[in-house]
């Protein structure tokens, strides 16, 4: 069994490895880059977010924190959902690219509101300082 540290080394790095992919692959999309269509490319893909996700499961079962009981998992599960909608959006070949720049601005924002709810274990990470208690 892996330790909590040990989860959470594995967790934030594939945290890093998902985020530089993503812009990788965005960029791809907007410089109708060959790469981004490779089998391989999606099979690297697919192997990060999967070792994130199982990594995030082993955190949360291991730390015993769950999302009915923690509003900031919850805000952490809501807001990838949202990221992954965005994403979805940003990088779709035959829309507008307009459309798409804007899915990725919010897909990236989205992305930086669930690391700031990881570090704050506030369910309203950085914005916070726009509601505060």
């Amino acid at each position: 069994m892996f330790s909590a540290a040990s989860l959470k080394i594995v967790h934030v790095s594939t945290v890093v490895l998902t985020l530089v992919g993503f812009v990788a692959r965005a960029l791809a999309a907007f410089g109708n880059r060959e790469w981004i269509r490779w089998r391989s490319t999606r099979i690297a893909k697919d192997t990060v977010d999967t070792v994130l996700l199982a990594s995030a499961i082993g955190l949360a079962i291991r730390l015993g924190v769950s999302p009915l009981s923690h509003g900031w998992l919850a805000a952490k599960i809501v807001g990838l959902v949202l990221y992954l909608v965005l994403g979805f959006i940003s990088l779709r070949a035959g829309l507008r690219p307009r459309t798409r720049a804007v899915a990725l601005t919010g897909a990236l924002c989205v992305f930086g509101f669930i690391v700031s709810v990881a570090i704050t274990k506030d369910p309203r990470g950085f914005l916070v300082f726009l509601f505060p208690v």
